[in-house]
């Protein structure tokens, strides 16, 4: 059965434009998304970065899925650190009885941006926020599904605004102990292979471990992992040097817009150490789209995944338009026009 393919959005913010630009972008290629048959269009989740515009995933979710009809909308994902569990209980509610089944909520325990960022976005700057993330987590889902014990001092608040719709969530994660949380409270997992390309034991032992519940019983697995397509391996070479550059820098501690191709190509000209040490911290798929497939799909095996999630950053906005046309030419996806897919279609 072929495997289903959906995309992963970090709003890149590009040279000469403004983070505005870069969200509107969002939607457009929300709705490419839609209409070329991807299954999901999650947006990420980035604080206090001039590379990254968006802040907040449920604010661009509903547009998104407002100007969209059949691909699954959701958070990749929502720091969870930062947030009371209801608030993120209550928002997600609300898209989903806005959208029934169409509302991914993508949970994280990373930070999403530098310690003094993150602590700019606590309420209470009294001390550190406390690193108590699975006890978030079990709140949140205790919410979602009403099944906070009758003692609990919160049990009364399971009522949630958009009921009877709820989201379906996810555990995001890059490392080992994401994966473990997953599987013991029977979650569905999408790993971070663009973050962290070492993931494949991780997601065997999610499988091994995984512990069913009567909302998922079976293991899934999402891999989230970064691609470029061109029509030539040289064309797509040349346009992924913007990112290449943009992640040199973000490595350096200098994040910024993206860079035009011409001015990205001379700076790795002119430091190709920075571009070879690059390559041990990410994994980066570019080529045609035969290519792309080819080594996709192995990485796919690798992970034993059920659906692959691409994330792509370029400078010119038709470039990544382009890039996802020609991967879902590669993945064969069926374009929307050409399937018989209703909102209703299950997770």
């Amino acid at each position: 059965m072929p495997v289903s393919v959906s995309v992963l959005d970090q709003s890149p913010v590009s040279a000469g434009s403004t983070s505005g630009d870069a969200l509107q972008r969002s939607v457009d290629l929300a709705q490419l998304a839609d209409r070329l048959g991807y299954r999901r269009y999650w947006v990420a989740e980035h604080h206090g970065t001039a590379m990254l515009a968006c802040a907040s995933p449920e604010a661009l979710m509903g547009p998104i899925a407002a100007s969209t009809h059949r691909i699954r909308v959701g958070s990749g994902g929502v720091m969870l650190p930062h947030y009371s569990p209801l608030k993120v209980a209550e928002t997600f509610s609300m898209l989903s009885g806005l959208f029934p089944n169409r509302i991914d909520l993508g949970l994280g325990r990373a930070a999403g941006t530098d310690p003094m960022t993150a602590y700019a976005l606590q309420r209470d700057r009294r001390q550190p926020a406390p690193d108590d993330f699975p006890h978030q987590l079990a709140e949140l889902l205790g919410y979602l599904y009403d099944t906070l014990p009758a003692g609990h001092r919160f049990a009364r608040l399971s009522h949630l605004p958009g009921s009877p719709s709820r989201p379906a969530p996810w555990l995001l994660g890059s490392s080992a102990q994401s994966g473990v949380w997953a599987a013991e409270l029977g979650l569905p997992y999408a790993f971070a292979d663009f973050i962290n390309p070492d993931g494949a034991a991780i997601a065997r032992r999610y499988r091994e471990t995984f512990q069913p519940t009567a909302t998922q019983p079976e293991p899934r697995v999402i891999v989230a992992s970064w691609a470029l397509c061109a029509e030539t391996d040289e064309a797509a070479e040349r346009v992924a040097a913007s990112a290449r550059m943009g992640f040199v820098r973000f490595l350096q501690g200098q994040p910024g817009p993206i860079p035009p191709v011409d001015t990205a190509v001379q700076f790795l000209r002119d430091h190709p150490e920075a571009a070879e040490a690059l390559g041990h911290h990410r994994r980066w798929t570019v080529g045609t789209p035969a290519r792309v497939r080819e080594q996709l799909e192995t990485i796919v095996r690798a992970y034993g995944a059920d659906e692959l999630m691409l994330v792509t950053i370029t400078h010119q906005h038709e470039a990544r338009r382009r890039s996802y046309e020609l991967l879902a030419q590669a993945f064969e996806l069926t374009p929307a026009d050409d399937r018989r897919a209703v909102a209703g279609s299950p997770a």
